[in-house]
């Protein structure tokens, strides 16, 4: 993107075209690496730190880390939230020594009003696998999953099967996994679950939250 929206109609136009190359589908088998991507807000609303935070799949050892700290990059609009954050978490993937092989997004891919949220919006500006792992739904309806880990159902919007309700944990609420660009769903849950073998949260968002927490502090 040449320069970045500076209106809702220019975001709205950008957001279409983008929307345009997504590919839903396919993914590594076996990442070796992935990323967290976060962004925490100063009170002020407007200050913020993006951060990302690789880690090796294998050991969920942390691989790189890179923090930036700027100012929203665009006013609050609900279905236009991600054209906030993307320019300082690009900043922040910049600064990278190791390339994840996949980005886990702190929010929503496909399971979003436009079916492009934040996942989607930087897989296809990266060009890298992504997907969203949200706390909670944006939109859409489902059942609850059985109260086991692994145990999933349907996150359903408009008849349309946009993401997935997914129990890391039992006893715990679950999580809401959506795929962005370049992954599919199963292999998106099914990584989600490995990330997450002590917490509700996957490790990537888990320390990406407290990356970019404490670089406001």
């Amino acid at each position: 993107m040449s320069a970045w929206p500076g209106t809702e109609e220019e975001a709205r136009t950008a957001q279409d075209a983008l929307r345009s190359r997504l590919i839903v589908g396919g993914g590594p088998a076996q990442p070796a690496t992935v990323a967290g991507l976060d962004v925490a807000y100063h009170e002020d609303g407007e200050r913020l730190a993006a951060a990302v935070v690789v880690l090796d799949t294998a050991d969920l050892r942390v691989r790189d880390t890179a923090v930036v700290r700027g100012k929203a990059a665009f006013p609050y609009v609900p279905g236009l939230f991600a054209f906030r954050e993307v320019p300082a978490l690009l900043e922040a993937l910049d600064k990278l020594s190791v390339r994840p092989e996949v980005l886990i997004c702190d929010g929503h891919g496909l399971a979003h009003p436009r079916r492009f949220g934040l996942a989607c919006h930087l897989g296809v500006l990266t060009g890298l696998p992504s997907y969203g792992v949200g706390k909670t739904p944006l939109i859409g309806t489902w059942e609850q999953p059985d109260d086991r880990r692994g145990a999933r159902a349907d996150l359903v919007d408009a008849g349309e099967t946009v993401g997935a309700v997914l129990r890391t944990r039992q006893g715990v609420k679950p999580v809401f996994v959506s795929v962005g660009h370049r992954m599919d769903l199963d292999g998106a849950c099914g990584l989600t679950l490995r990330l997450a073998s002590r917490f509700r949260l996957p490790e990537t968002t888990r320390l990406a939250d407290r990356a970019c927490r404490d670089a406001l502090r």
